[in-house]
């Protein structure tokens, strides 16, 4: 008897609980004047910070790489030409799709003749 009244008392405060949890938040008024300034001036701030971290990564890089350089120098070793990176290709439209796969399907039978040979 005591288990499920406690149990009872339990939900009560859960589904309570939940209630509050759940509540919605009226909407804040909408800006005046000086709010949209003010966003505006923080909005330009942020952006220029983040030119601004931008900037500092890219020295940092530059930085990074010629202490690598002089380090590979000093140890007598090559220095490895940087890897280039290839943007990728445009997706193909779906009827380039089926006709591209044709060819394939074409060559796999003969890999596989050559295989048994």
């Amino acid at each position: 008897m005591k288990n499920a009244i406690k149990a009872v008392i339990c939900a009560g405060a859960f589904a309570f609980g939940a209630s509050v949890v759940w509540a919605k938040l009226p909407p804040p008024p909408p800006l005046d004047e000086k709010g949209k300034a003010a966003a505006e001036e923080k909005k330009a701030k942020d952006a220029a910070a983040a030119e601004k971290a931008k900037a500092d990564l890219a020295a940092a890089e530059d930085k990074m790489i010629k202490n690598y350089q002089s380090n590979m120098k000093k140890a007598g070793k090559p220095i490895p030409k940087p890897t280039p990176i290839v943007a990728a290709a445009a997706p193909a439209k779906p009827g380039d799709a089926k006709a591209a796969a044709k060819p394939a399907d074409a060559k796999a039978p003969a890999k596989a003749d050559e295989k048994k040979k």
